[in-house]
């Protein structure tokens, strides 16, 4: 814009808003790749997405968030990863993947999702031929596929975050932030993820310095995890150990009646300390999970009912960290009879004074009953959740198309001025054109008037001794067309005059810018001698002291 200093572009900027694309264009540095730094990638899948997934059920959406996407490749290397390890089926009804950047035009290729054969390099051939499709010399990203991610504009500073995340992915975008602009981004990235979910982060971003925000899954590779809200666990069992004791002995004359009551529920109950030992267990428990008097007193990880029919440790450790009851209902229960049952489970802190946790009781009401109808309940939730989902979607897409076609309307407006504009040049151009054609008519009329009033010969000779000029009087006398010696030597014409004594006087001519005279005999056309007369007249441009050529005029004499 030819503008002298820092100050003078800002005024400009204020001008002219429309600069700010351009202007961000230029800063940002849209590197990325298809599974770029594969090692990590490779952690990510083999040892992250599974441990994500096994805390989720099969029918909860998986959402992930892409920050700072550039041009889509790595909300594409999510997509295709994420479809391997769940399955494509699984893949296109709980998977929504969100890819953001403030790169407009870097937006607008990811959207078109078509790559270069060489940008897929990094790929696996067996992935390139499942999830993409050749498009010329390029491939695109199969529909499917591409109708899980959806992309849009959003500013990290400004813009409230995608929430509900089970893995958000910003590799080396933070590093173009200030320290407080770092903790900015990180506190709503802390807000936007879901329990026992990750962060996965680039090489130039070490997140250190936010352990309150954020601890360490693997180092290396830069990936994250929140931290637990509240460790209350050690501490509880260390304010609470004398109690216990207490406890322990004022129970123990009311052991048989404290046994009795606790058998005679219907609903399996069983009761874990501190320690994660067994501490009591009911007949109606035994019964269910067969298991024995003599394993009350054992580490609970050790017994088959930590694992089934439900993972117990994960819940036990929230009721710890949260000191609240969590639910968790319609368990599956197999029995190996190939009978089944659906199981609600509960668990409960005991707490002593509403504030001295003294282990969990773990209750398993059989809801067997009332399972079909809840079933049936839920898949019609789940149908309309689903469209609703779709149409979310479709939504999206619709506005995102419609940002495209506004985006696409603008710049053919554009064009559009720009070629009024230009069609005024050429407008302009073809007038001056046409006054310049009409005065070159003019003067070549005027010129070939000149030659043809002459009585003598007229020859023009270039410095190479070609012919650039040849009148209808050279014609008569040599009996040679003006077509036939254009650019042809004059020393190599065949006619009735001694041609190779015209070398010197054009070479002096040339030479000295000086008229040259000389007398020959010779034979016209039409095989009559007679003396010719010759003269060489140098061409000097009009303009500047310059030899174009000479002129040679030949006539006959008496």
């Amino acid at each position: 814009h030819q503008l002298e200093d820092f100050g003078d572009y800002l005024d400009y900027l204020e001008v002219h808003p429309d600069e700010f694309t351009p202007l961000f264009n230029t800063i940002l540095i849209n590197v990325t790749s298809f599974l770029r730094d594969r090692a990590a990638w490779d952690y990510l899948r083999s040892n992250i997405i599974p441990n994500i997934n096994a805390q989720k059920s099969p029918e909860t959406p998986f959402r992930v968030w892409s920050a700072g996407c550039a041009s889509g490749e790595e909300p594409y290397t999510l997509a295709i990863i994420l479809a391997e390890e769940l399955g494509l089926d699984q893949f296109r009804r709980r998977v929504k993947i969100y890819g953001t950047d403030v790169d407009e035009e870097a937006l607008d290729q990811a959207r078109r999702a078509i790559y270069s054969a060489t940008a897929l390099e990094e790929l696996p051939e067996a992935w390139r031929n499942e999830y993409f499709e050749p498009q010329g010399k390029n491939y695109q990203v199969r529909p499917d596929l591409r109708r899980s991610v959806v992309f849009g504009r959003h500013d990290l500073i400004q813009d409230a975050p995608i929430s509900h995340l089970d893995l958000l992915v910003c590799r080396n975008t933070l590093m173009y932030f200030n320290a407080e602009t770092q903790s900015r981004i990180l506190a709503r990235f802390n807000f936007a993820l879901n329990d026992n979910s990750a962060l996965f982060s680039g090489k130039a971003e070490m997140l250190l310095t936010q352990a309150e925000l954020f601890t360490p899954l693997n180092l290396t590779h830069r990936i994250f995890t929140k931290p637990l809200k509240m460790n209350t666990r050690d501490r509880q069992r260390r304010l609470s150990k004398n109690s216990q004791n207490g406890v322990n002995e004022s129970l123990a004359g009311n052991t048989r009646l404290r046994n009795a009551a606790f058998d005679t529920i219907n609903i399996a109950q069983i009761v874990i300390d501190l320690d994660n030992k067994l501490f009591l267990v009911n007949a109606t428990a035994q019964k269910m999970f067969k298991l024995q008097t003599q394993d009350i007193g054992k580490p609970i990880q050790d017994l088959e009912i930590s694992y089934r029919p439900l993972e117990l440790r994960s819940h036990i450790e929230d009721v710890y960290r949260d000191l609240n009851k969590v639910s968790v209902q319609d368990v599956y229960h197999p029995f190996p009879d190939g009978t089944i049952q659906y199981l609600d489970i509960d668990f409960i802190p005991l707490l002593e004074n509403n504030k001295t946790i003294l282990g969990i009781s773990i209750t398993f009401t059989n809801v067997s009953a009332h399972h079909k109808l809840q079933a049936q309940v839920q898949q019609s939730n789940e149908e309309l959740e689903t469209t609703n989902e779709e149409l979310q979607s479709s939504n999206e897409e619709l506005e995102t198309t419609n940002e495209e076609l506004q985006s696409t309307n603008e710049e053919l407006e554009t064009i559009n001025e720009e070629l009024h504009s230009t069609n005024e040049e050429l407008q302009t151009l073809n007038d001056e054109l046409r006054l310049l054609t009409l005065d070159f008519d003019q003067t070549d009329a005027f010129l070939r008037s000149i030659l043809a009033s002459l009585s003598a010969g007229v020859i023009g000779v270039d410095h190479q001794y070609q012919i650039f000029g040849w009148n209808q009087k050279a014609e008569d006398l040599w009996g040679l067309r003006k077509d036939e010696v254009q650019g042809v030597s004059i020393l190599g014409l065949d006619i009735g005059l001694s041609v190779a004594e015209l070398r010197e006087p054009i070479l002096n001519c040339f030479l000295t810018g000086e008229s040259q005279k000389t007398t020959m005999t010779a034979i016209n056309r039409r095989g009559r001698s007679f003396q010719c007369q010759i003269n060489f007249y140098p061409l000097i441009n009009g303009t500047k002291p310059e030899n174009r050529g000479v002129i040679v005029l030949m006539e006959e004499v008496e």
